[in-house]
C-alpha cells in the first residue's frame, strides 16, 4: 500500500521528530502521524524559540516517558532524564508548563499513554477545575 508520505517524501520535522523518538528509546512506528503532526503544529504555536533539535527532543522524551513504563525509559533514558521528565509532568500537571501539559493531553487523548504512568500521575482527562 502507498502512503501518502512516501509519495512526497517526509517533512524534515517529520523525520527530526522520528529521530528524536528513537533516541528517547521510542520507535516512530508506535506513535500515530496524526500525533506526530499535531506535536509539530503545538510546538509551531506555544513551543519556545529554541532550535528544532533540542525541541523535538524535548517533546520526544516526555512522549517517550508517558509512553513506556518507567524502568524502560530509565534503562534507556537514565536516572536523570528521569527524574527531568518527572519533575516536567510535576510543573505540566501543577499549570506551570503549558506546553509540556498539551503533549501530555495529546498522549492521554490519542490512548498511547501508558496505565502505569496515567496511574502514577493519577492522569484520566478530567480536570474539574478547568
Amino acid at each position: 500500500m502507498l502512503r501518502f508520505f512516501d509519495m512526497f517524501g517526509r517533512s524534515s520535522e517529520l523525520t527530526a521528530l522520528d529521530e528524536a523518538l528513537k533516541t528517547a528509546g521510542l520507535h516512530p512506528l508506535l506513535i500515530p502521524e496524526p500525533v506526530k503532526l499535531t506535536i509539530l503544529q503545538l510546538h509551531r504555536k506555544h513551543g519556545d524559540a529554541t532550535d528544532r533539535a533540542t525541541a523535538m527532543a524535548d517533546a520526544a522524551q516526555l512522549l517517550s516517558y508517558c509512553v513506556l513504563d518507567q524502568a524502560q525509559f530509565v534503562a534507556v533514558n537514565g536516572t536523570k532524564a528521569a527524574e527531568r521528565t518527572e519533575q516536567r509532568i510535576s510543573a505540566a500537571i501543577a499549570g506551570a508548563a503549558p506546553f509540556d501539559e498539551k503533549l501530555i493531553l495529546l498522549a492521554l487523548h490519542a490512548g498511547v499513554i501508558s496505565p502505569e504512568m496515567a496511574d502514577r500521575f493519577d492522569i484520566d482527562g478530567a480536570d474539574p477545575a478547568r
